[in-house]
């Protein structure tokens, strides 16, 4: 309870000194557009609503492609029993050997906290999932979601608190998701084969529609004229705001929330499953947080 307290009064000053001054984010169709069963996926008003059911389930995709910046979409998941049922953010690129970042939300039971899992893909290779419960019901009320892309990390966060962080460690050998422009996605679907407790829990048609509610849609990011050409974003006389180590690293607050993250709400890290990787992977070897 002293963590948790510790941790809601420094969040308490952050809004303070933030939350008032963030911008108001676009219309749906000024960034997005339905890119599956558009009779699934519904704008009311200010609020865009993808809706699944036993007939099928649903999604949009940017009209543009970005290499480096901030994504965020403010979300209210599927209420009351939402087993079996995913909910996804995520940026990606195309081809086999895409790049792609990942929230996805993971329904459950009625009076079950919903798990959020994160996961990232290099060159066509993911397998790094972490997930989490979150420390509100995401049920209830919007909550924003975003993704923060640059040269040096990709930090998912939720409500400006960071959850994870995938740091750039080429001089350790090791890839990073930087030579591929992205499209930014949310979608959902069923996935009762594995979604609830592993795919003990399916899906109960009986609460269908299974409804996710979106709003305040912000895109704060280099977008490219083709994804084939990549100069505007990342040519060496290029810099950004994301690029300013103020921004592009954690402060030594954010680095607080992360560590609290973990402590508290991690359920699952791939970087300790030995049985999936007997052998550490070596990003796991060099970041200090994950």
């Amino acid at each position: 309870m002293v963590g948790m307290s510790w941790f809601m009064c420094m969040m308490m000053m952050v809004c303070v000194i933030s939350c008032g001054e963030a911008a108001p984010g676009a219309n749906f169709e000024d960034l997005y557009r339905s890119s599956w069963a558009m009779d699934h996926c519904v704008n009311d008003g200010e609020v865009t609503k993808l809706k699944l059911d036993n007939s099928s389930g649903a999604g949009f995709e940017s009209r543009s492609k970005y290499l480096f910046g901030k994504v965020s979409i403010q979300i209210k998941l599927v209420e009351g029993d939402s087993a079996g049922t995913v909910t996804a953010f995520y940026m990606s690129s195309e081809g086999s050997n895409h790049n792609e970042f990942d929230f996805e939300f993971l329904g459950n039971t009625t009076g079950e906290p919903y798990i959020v899992q994160t996961n990232v893909y290099v060159n066509g290779v993911g397998n790094r999932e972490q997930r989490l419960n979150l420390w509100f019901d995401p049920t209830t009320e919007f909550h924003t979601y975003s993704i923060l892309w640059s040269k040096r990390s990709v930090v998912f966060m939720v409500d400006e608190t960071p959850i994870r962080v995938h740091k750039n460690l080429e001089d350790k050998g090791i890839p990073f998701a930087k030579d591929q422009a992205m499209g930014v996605y949310s979608s959902i679907w069923n996935a009762d084969d594995w979604a609830t407790q592993g795919g003990l829990v399916k899906t109960d048609w009986s609460h269908a529609p299974f409804i996710a509610s979106y709003k305040d849609f912000k895109i704060d990011a280099c977008e490219v004229p083709t994804t084939a050409d990549l100069s505007k974003c990342n040519g060496e006389d290029q810099r950004f705001w994301w690029d300013e180590p103020t921004v592009s690293e954690l402060s030594l607050h954010q680095n607080h929330q992360l560590i609290w993250v973990r402590a508290n709400h991690m359920i699952y890290d791939y970087c300790y499953d030995a049985a999936r990787f007997p052998v550490t992977p070596l990003e796991c070897q060099h970041h200090r947080h994950l």
